[in-house]
């Protein structure tokens, strides 16, 4: 299949324009801080989990990895492929002090940061603090200076936007550093899986193949029109990351009024079924939420039927949750107040929080709030 003739700068008005994006994203984190603190686990396969037999993982050394250990895997999956594996209970405090750490060398360089999480960021180095006369030189000395102060690795990714330094990040991990040049932008892009696509998942992208649609070239060929069709208005985003084009800018001291994950399920499912998909939900959404200071104080969880109508459930408790396995507590009791059939089914569900306070405002008082909505995907909203 021929690759569709383009402009090198394709969906770039000119070089005076662009913008220079690092996306760093540090390796392992969380099981990179526990080898790096305890010397016994180096090299060793380290799983950073929670104990109990319905927990999941929170994170995986490489070591773990190459038996297929990953995040939010459940814990007990994780010890029949890897049964050598080291467990570690997580200590967020501890991964929060080392990331405050790292954000102090991005300051080194630039005001310009958008953290994701504990262990990725976003840095616009258009202008940098240091006078360094590349972004692939500031990305370079950030790494550098992150291994020799920090003693861990970080990847990094160099870019003309964000979407592509966050897919160049991920491109030699661990401990890489990979640059897209304006003028290899659709190149770069036209030969890659639809999968590599930030957001878009593996219900998406099998939903994709099963249109034709394997690759960004694929994307790239589409009408608009025929794209907005079949995936609405996410159909203009992905034709236009189809052609590198990502105007979003990098957001400094971003407050976050809302923090979730959602999980569709190949097969739809009983409610009474949801229940490890829902504590999954809950691990991914407290890591997430360790980046920010604030409290939250409401729960939220979402069911959407397999006729994709909406069932919303809310809980504000007098203190916001303190542990994840408080958030999936109350996740779980947020699901005994769903009152449907037993023959119903659902495709998805979701789990947030929201309603983050500041430090000068008191828990509220508790607050039960249910909706039924239709449409809608539960989302981390900035």
């Amino acid at each position: 299949m021929n690759a569709p003739s383009a402009s090198p700068t394709d969906g770039f008005a000119s070089s005076a324009q662009l913008r220079k994006i690092v996306h760093v994203d540090m390796d392992a984190f969380y099981a990179s801080v526990e080898q790096r603190d305890d010397p016994a686990l180096r090299g060793k396969p380290v799983v950073v989990a929670w104990p109990g037999k319905r927990s999941v993982v929170c994170a995986a050394s490489y070591e773990a990895r190459r038996y297929g250990v990953r995040s939010a895997l459940p814990a007990l999956t994780a010890e029949r492929l890897c049964p050598n594996a080291i467990f570690v209970r997580p200590d967020f405090v501890r991964y929060k002090a080392v990331s405050l750490a790292v954000r102090a060398i991005f300051e080194r360089h630039t005001s310009l940061i958008e953290p994701l999480s504990l262990d990725e960021a976003y840095l616009d180095v258009t202008e940098n603090k240091t006078g360094l006369p590349t972004a692939t030189r500031v990305a370079k000395t950030i790494r550098e200076q992150i291994y020799e102060e920090l003693h861990l690795t970080a990847s990094a990714g160099v870019a003309p936007n964000k979407f592509l330094a966050k897919i160049a990040s991920d491109w030699k991990k661990p401990n890489g550093l990979f640059v897209i040049q304006p003028h290899e932008v659709q190149a770069f892009l036209l030969q890659l899986p639809v999968g590599r696509i930030p957001g878009v998942g593996k219900v998406t992208e099998e939903r994709m193949k099963q249109a034709g649609i394997a690759t960004v070239g694929d994307l790239y060929r589409m009408e608009l029109s025929s794209l907005e069709n079949q995936f609405g208005r996410y159909g203009l985003r992905l034709h236009e990351l189809a052609r590198g084009i990502d105007h979003s800018p990098v957001v400094a001291n971003r407050v976050r009024k809302q923090i979730s994950a959602e999980d569709t399920f190949p097969e739809d499912i009983a409610l009474a079924e949801t229940e490890v998909a829902i504590r999954q939900l809950a691990e991914k959404v407290w890591r997430a939420s360790q980046s920010n200071a604030r409290g939250a104080r409401t729960v939220v969880l979402k069911l959407k039927t397999k006729e994709f109508h909406s069932l919303t459930r809310s809980l504000t408790p007098p203190a916001p949750p303190s542990s994840c396995e408080e958030l999936a507590a109350i996740a779980l009791s947020l699901r005994e107040r769903v009152e449907v059939g037993t023959k119903q089914l659902f495709r998805l569900v979701g789990v947030g929080l929201s309603n983050f306070q500041t430090d000068e405002e008191e828990p509220t008082p508790l607050l039960d709030a249910a909706s039924n909505e239709s449409g809608g995907e539960l989302r981390d909203l900035p």
